[in-house]
């Protein structure tokens, strides 16, 4: 009799170990099933971060809202009734969506019969007037063209018939060539350039263009044209744009991958190389952007960039951002957001509506000064923060769902998702990096790869010229023209002032 407690208890213990182990395994099935979704939904699903809580501004339903769906049917004998109503329809002039700017030339081609003569009584006409019958754009093909530099010599006839004078010579001298020995010109470079950068064209597919052109050539002799133009007389403009950069107080970082073939660390071609992206902020004066190329996403990267800067970096929640010196971290609300929509149910609509009011509320901030911003962030976004914050703290998410992700992500960021409460020069997002970074993910989808570093230094300070130049409202092309044409003539390394007047952002 004794033995039968005992049996009861292992028995007791054995069915709560199994469940304890159901449980277990019913989380890990949920966690599982959770995860397929959102694979599924990744994969299959709509990639557009627009809440699906919420329909667009001034967009309804056309069933749910409309109250005439939520009434019954009317019966033949109520529906004999006539309504008649007159429609006033504004008339709209129908927007072209093909234009042409307004300096272009215009070739006019006039249309005269071909005989002039009267029908009736076999006079001769005369004109009554004209009438444009229609608009066409004409395009001119570019054309290439050999350049010759004839440098002319000239002498002294009377000098030189003097025995007892020196000889007097001049010579005309022709300007420094942007790449020396080479044939191609500041046009060229920059058309090569600009096409690479802007227009995503790859330099092994520009070889047939070129030679269309009259220049034949290859896609390596491009490779080094690019890249001793950038080392030459880009990378000058890129370091002085990057010490004006460094000595603001707010920055956005952002970083994403690339592909370098031959690497000096050893690694494979195939490991991943990284390009980080620097911005500056509206309210510091001109926008700057710049690249990095580097074969490593670590925090040393981010330390060599940043040497001497002292203030806030807008980034996202990657763990190299962190531990600078006289560097604080303002956190992404758009990441977190991103969390919350993920985790698709009613918590998750929760969290994604705290987010929404915080924007909404950053579209009536827009044109605010800092000063302004701020003050008006403290009285109306900083208790919305307060309220998800605690609401987020108190709630019972666990587990590996993407609503305890989403909690997680939330919580172990709470001092840098407050930073934009503090200071109205510190965006609520780091949206503005991400876009700046888009064009060389565009990019790498066209080119691929870099064949060594070198290569990928160069479309660096390429991008970084291109986008701040877009940034500016700056012709690219005629930019870079300039640069070629009139930075190999002057003393730029030993008077660097000289670059200020070469910013994209200068008055010349």
């Amino acid at each position: 009799m004794t033995n039968v407690p005992k049996r009861e208890d292992q028995n007791e213990r054995l069915i709560r170990m199994l469940e304890q182990q159901l449980a277990q395994s019913n989380r890990q099935i949920e966690a599982l099933t959770e995860q397929v979704r959102q694979l599924t939904k990744a994969l299959y699903g709509s990639k557009s971060e627009k809440s699906k809580y919420q329909a667009p501004d001034g967009q309804g339903s056309l069933f749910d809202d409309d109250p005439s769906f939520n009434e019954s049917e009317h019966t033949e004998e109520q529906s004999t009734a006539t309504i008649t109503y007159t429609v006033n329809r504004k008339l709209h002039k129908k927007k072209r969506n093909d234009s042409l700017h307004e300096g272009i030339e215009i070739e006019e081609v006039h249309h005269h019969p071909t005989n002039t003569q009267c029908d009736c009584c076999l006079g001769q006409m005369t004109e009554a007037g004209t009438t444009i019958a229609r608009e066409e754009a004409k395009f001119i093909p570019a054309k290439m063209m050999r350049i010759q530099h004839i440098e002319h010599a000239y002498e002294c006839k009377h000098c030189k018939m003097d025995a007892a004078q020196k000889a007097q010579m001049k010579r005309g001298k022709a300007p420094q060539a942007a790449i020396q020995r080479s044939i191609a010109g500041p046009t060229v470079l920059a058309k090569l350039i600009y096409d690479k950068f802007i227009q995503y064209l790859p330099l092994y597919r520009q070889v047939k263009e070129w030679e269309r052109y009259g220049l034949l050539t290859n896609d390596k002799n491009l490779s080094n044209w690019v890249i001793r133009a950038a080392e030459d007389w880009l990378l000058p403009v890129y370091e002085q744009m990057k010490q004006t950069l460094t000595a603001k107080s707010v920055l956005h970082v952002d970083e994403t991958y690339a592909q370098i073939i031959n690497r000096s660390d050893g690694k494979s071609g195939q490991s991943n190389a990284y390009n980080w992206v620097f911005r500056s902020v509206p309210s510091q004066g001109p926008i700057i952007v710049l690249f990095q190329s580097a074969l490593s996403r670590s925090r040393s990267v981010l330390e060599d960039f940043t040497a001497g800067f002292q203030g806030t970096v807008i980034c996202d929640g990657y763990s190299a951002y962190g531990n600078l010196p006289d560097v604080t971290f303002a956190n992404c609300w758009a990441h977190v957001r991103r969390y919350w929509l993920k985790a698709d149910s009613k918590n998750g609509k929760i969290g994604v509506d705290y987010c929404d009011q915080l924007y909404d509320l950053e579209r009536q901030f827009k044109h605010f000064s800092p000063g302004k911003r701020r003050k008006a962030r403290q009285k109306h976004s900083k208790p919305i923060v307060e309220k998800f914050l605690k609401w987020v703290d108190e709630s019972p998410f666990f587990g590996k769902n993407a609503l305890a992700k989403a909690a997680e992500y939330t919580l172990n960021r709470v001092h840098g998702l407050k930073a934009f409460l503090f200071d109205g020069r510190i965006e609520i997002d780091n949206n503005p990096a991400e876009n700046a970074i888009r064009p060389n993910v565009i990019g790498r989808k066209n080119w691929l790869f870099s064949v060594s570093e070198a290569g990928a230094k160069a479309n660096a300070i390429c991008l970084s010229l291109a986008e701040t130049a877009k940034a500016n409202g700056i012709d690219f092309y005629q930019y870079l023209v300039t640069l070629m044409t009139e930075l190999p003539n002057l003393p730029i390394h030993q008077q660097p002032e000289i670059l200020n007047n070469y910013m994209p952002w200068s008055k010349k």
